[in-house]
């Protein structure tokens, strides 16, 4: 099976406002998500009264501006470098170090059955707007705004603020990123439900797991998740799985997340604005784990380092520029990507840097 590896750029956004629902209603998770998002829900939604508010207008508005201008020509770029580029269609998607950028998961790889993203940010809880104080809707629209700028701004997500951002707030997590980043993309929310997974990589609900004390003997506590089934014009289901676990060589959760992923067989991973955690000794097992499981690594310079590619088993394709590390991670330099970069290089189909690599002579 060919093995790949490749480059990417992108962003995102969001603002806020509020009122109060009709009782007796409950929102779906599709409308939730789309009320979030600045956009309209359903017709008959019981969260229609709520985009009333002035607030919230002003919330769809400035997210119509953000949107379209990170869509033009900065996603569009992406899709069509996903079309002329990556041959990889029907294989789950891992993406490490993702937090909750599902926006350019699914640029890169529209297709995938199921998304797996992973980080330190915590998953939170399924968004019940109906039962909110119009300020609490207010602060959570905002919040969301906050934990997105730098994502639309630069491309990627600062760690430590959005971090902070994540865990304020009544409605906090990755979750509502999440909801905003599937609404803007125009994606279905069919079903969205907390999950845990256990040492062996076995997925169960929360209470199931307290129940059957199938929790974590090195951590105390599950890998905690969330799957959400959706759906598009194209696909009539897709699977995005959330675990916020350390994936460090010390991360107590790290064996049960790796074993679940290792039960989806072949797929392809994307590492993005990864900070060079891979280049450290600390993640060497689940840079080993990308390179023996994965039939194809999209990735920026700051992903796997180019020298970890055997030749026997990959061949790598650039695309873009390649100009160093910004001066925080001048010492994750490599020489040898430079030098690939001027012996193959490719129209850079989006901006910046871009690396393919891809290889027949190993069968995943």
């Amino acid at each position: 099976m060919s093995k790949v590896v490749g480059v990417i750029l992108a962003a995102a956004l969001l603002v806020g406002t509020a009122v109060s629902a009709r009782c007796g209603e409950t929102a779906t998770a599709s409308d939730t998500a789309r009320f979030l998002a600045g956009l309209p829900p359903s017709p008959g939604s019981p969260l229609g009264a709520l985009t009333k508010s002035t607030l919230w207008q002003q919330h769809a508005r400035l997210f119509d501006a953000l949107f379209a201008r990170k869509d033009n020509p900065s996603l569009r770029n992406i899709r069509e470098f996903s079309k002329r580029e990556i041959t990889h269609k029907d294989e789950a998607l891992l993406y490490m170090f993702s937090g909750p950028d599902f926006l350019y998961a699914t640029s890169f790889f529209p297709d995938a059955p199921t998304y797996v993203l992973s980080g330190l940010e915590p998953t939170g809880d399924i968004p019940n707007l109906q039962g909110m104080k119009p300020h609490a809707i207010d602060h959570t629209l905002q919040n969301l705004e906050r934990s997105l700028s730098s994502l639309l701004s630069f491309s990627f997500f600062q760690t430590n603020d959005m971090r902070s951002h994540l865990n304020r707030g009544p409605i906090f997590g990755t979750l509502p990123v999440l909801y905003v980043f599937m609404a803007r993309s125009s994606k279905t929310i069919l079903e969205a439900t907390p999950i845990v997974l256990d040492d062996n990589g076995n997925v169960g609900t929360p209470e199931m797991s307290a129940a059957e004390g199938r929790v974590s003997r090195a951590s105390g506590s599950s890998v905690k998740g969330v799957k959400i089934l959706f759906s598009d014009k194209i696909h009539a289901q897709q699977t995005l799985y959330y675990f916020s676990t350390d994936v460090s060589n010390d991360g107590p959760s790290r064996s049960g997340f790796l074993k679940f992923c290792d039960r989806l067989g072949a797929a392809v991973s994307l590492i993005k604005s990864a900070s060079y955690l891979l280049h450290r000794d600390r993640f060497s097992e689940v840079r080993s784990f990308l390179l023996e499981h994965s039939s194809l690594i999209l990735q920026d310079d700051s992903g796997i380092p180019v020298g970890y590619f055997k030749s026997t088993e990959w061949r790598l394709q650039p695309f873009g520029n390649y100009v160093g590390p910004i001066p925080l991670f001048r010492q994750r330099y490599q020489a040898s990507l430079a030098r690939l970069f001027q012996k193959t290089h490719h129209a850079a189909l989006i901006s910046e840097l871009a690396i393919v690599g891809t290889t027949a002579n190993r069968t995943c």
